[in-house]
């Protein structure tokens, strides 16, 4: 093992970066995912710096000229402007404006290094950052684009071609790219002799959050190395609190930094920072017990709402009926917490008529599982990419957090459709492959267990349901008699403050509909709780009142369907009561 501590080892996006350049694999680099986050630099002076930053002050340190890009600021020169003085058309190149006309300036440069160094007069080694890459040549929309795609063309051209002309003349160039310090080993170039750097005097880094946001172009160029930038693992988090502790005493006195870095799990390194900073200023202790809480806030706003955490105080205890499900439920999270992954089932299907209470067996299993339990909220967005690119950001979260569980309400409509509809351009079809592949990923068995909500479980796709993606099928049903349902409804009024006597229930057993849901029994209670509060009665005439006439919700023959749905469903039989087998 390495004895230095986190923050002197290079991540291991930019440890593969190092060793794609220096085997010549590979010169343009997109680095996607958590491109927004603040990075340690390695070495003693270590720091927090952007992404751009770190790039120019550690893999791109040597060389000679380092330039940027953004559609906000233009193009910069951020590292060796009296080098790139000496072009005669630098004036030209800071000026341009436009993705075009600066893709073609950069163009001309690099073909002005490659023509110095094929004369052997001046041998540059040039970097190239570009920011949210995205922007700059993003996913044709509505067909092709002729003037987007013959910029992506030479965006993914720039470091091709060019490398082929310099060849062997740049081989003393890139000697320049040696190892940067004793903490990187080697960033992008060893050895002056080294014969494996004679190819690749140019080194491009375009950046984004998705890669599904960038033109395919650039996202499935063979020639290019995608990296995924991942978010902040336990001990990047604790390494960045050790960094920040020095500056922000009040914040992070002698604490165990390893325990409070654990609950900021799925947090990004910037938004830990801005905690401490806050703080600080605030003349507050970062306390353990807080950080649950704001670990919450932070997550969810770094993901703009597309999941949010449940948090209930409710457990298993709150359920009623169902004890075999209840019985299921205990086992699986006594096998998770026990560490025996094997057991441990990849999904569940909570499958029942509307009303059943599928959420609220979620909110129960929220609060008896000790884990973080988000819910996947609308990630379809109208633009092209967009929804494929949240997925993407969701995806990178939940396996950040470690261990938890993620509930998607609605399944039948929100999972997609296997088949291409014309009607969507084919998104169905990729967001049901992109989800289909995460479930179904081994690696994840006792991280992410996935929890599917439905009452048309036939609307999903097989596949979605087989077992190494859903495991357990789980029947939510009505009261299976008009008593059941009656004590149903009286326990909900006993919650509200509603006493109602034994030998009332009796009298009131007639007027009991069956097929009662839970969700309908909730609506009587409140509405007899409702004509008690405002004087109409007792707890007993007003229920009573609320029983006699009372319509369903759902029209019975629907029930009855979604009940043959979820009983054919149901992975084990004992989850079906008899009277719906």
């Amino acid at each position: 093992m390495d004895p230095r501590p986190p923050a002197h080892r290079l991540p291991p996006w930019a440890a593969e970066a190092v060793a794609l350049y220096e085997s010549n694999a590979a010169s343009q680099f997109v680095l996607y995912g958590n491109v927004g986050d603040r990075f340690a630099l390695p070495g003693p002076a270590a720091e927090l710096v952007d992404l751009p930053a770190f790039l120019r002050r550690v893999l791109l340190a040597r060389f000679d000229v380092v330039l940027g890009y953004d559609l906000g600021s233009g193009l910069r020169v951020e590292q060796g402007a009296e080098a790139f003085a000496r072009w005669p058309s630098a004036g030209e190149l800071t000026a341009a404006r436009t993705p075009r006309q600066a893709v073609e300036a950069l163009t001309q440069y690099f073909r002005h290094c490659a023509n110095l160094a094929r004369s052997g007069r001046e041998r540059l080694q040039v970097g190239c950052v570009v920011r949210a890459a995205d922007l700059l040549a993003p996913p044709p929309a509505g067909g092709p684009s002729y003037e987007l795609n013959a910029l992506a063309l030479l965006v993914r051209e720039c470091d091709t071609d060019l490398l082929r002309a310099v060849g062997q003349v740049a081989a003393a160039a890139l000697a320049a790219a040696a190892a940067i310090a004793d903490a990187t080993a080697s960033v992008l170039g060893r050895t002056r002799t080294d014969p494996t750097l004679t190819a690749h005097p140019l080194a491009t880094f375009l950046l984004t959050e998705n890669l599904h946001d960038l033109h395919p172009l650039l996202a499935n160029n063979p020639r290019a190395a995608a990296l995924k930038v991942p978010l902040p693992s336990p001990a990047d988090l604790h390494a960045a609190l050790a960094l920040l502790a020095p500056q922000h005493p009040t914040a992070l006195p002698n604490t165990d930094l390893a325990a409070l870095a654990a609950p900021l799990a799925g947090s990004t390194l910037a938004a830990a920072e801005g905690l401490v900073k806050t703080a600080e200023y605030r003349r507050e202790k970062l306390a353990v017990e807080a950080l649950a809480g704001a670990r919450k806030r932070l997550v969810e706003k770094d993901c703009r709402g597309l999941i949010e955490f449940l948090d209930s105080r409710r457990t298993l205890d709150d359920v009623r009926g169902q004890p075999a499900v209840v019985a299921r439920f205990r086992e699986d999270l006594a096998l998770w917490r026990a560490g025996d992954l094997a057991a441990v089932p990849m999904g569940y299907l909570l499958c029942g008529p509307v009303g059943t209470g599928k959420t609220f067996l979620v909110e129960c299993l929220a609060g008896e599982a000790a884990v973080p339990v988000v819910r996947l909220k609308n990630f379809r967005d109208r633009w092209v990419g967009s929804t494929e690119g949240n997925l993407e950001q969701v995806f990178r979260l939940l396996r950040a957090l470690g261990r938890c569980v993620v509930f998607v309400d609605e399944a039948d409509q929100a999972l997609g459709r296997r088949a291409a509809d014309p009607a969507d351009s084919g998104l169905g079809g990729r967001v049901y492959a992109m989800l289909a592949e995460e479930m179904g990923d081994p690696a994840n068995r006792g991280r992410v267990v996935w929890c599917l909500a439905s009452s048309r479980p036939d609307l999903i796709e097989v596949d979605l349901k087989r077992p190494g993606r859903i495991d357990v099928k789980v029947p939510l049903f009505p009261a299976a008699t008009p008593r059941e349902g009656l004590r149903l409804v009286v326990e909900l009024c006993r919650r509200r403050g509603l006493a109602i006597e034994s030998e009332h229930e009796a009298a009131l057993l007639p007027l009991a509909p069956p097929l009662m849901t839970a969700g309908a029994a909730e609506g009587v209670a409140v509405k007899a709780y409702r004509l008690v509060r405002t004087g109409q009665g007792p707890a007993a005439d007003a229920l009573r009142r609320c029983l006699t006439g009372y319509r369903p919700p759902v029209p019975e023959e629907v029930l009855r369907f979604q009940i043959a749905l979820a009983a054919a469903e149901a992975t084990d039989p004992e989850f079906v009561p008899p009277e719906f087998r």
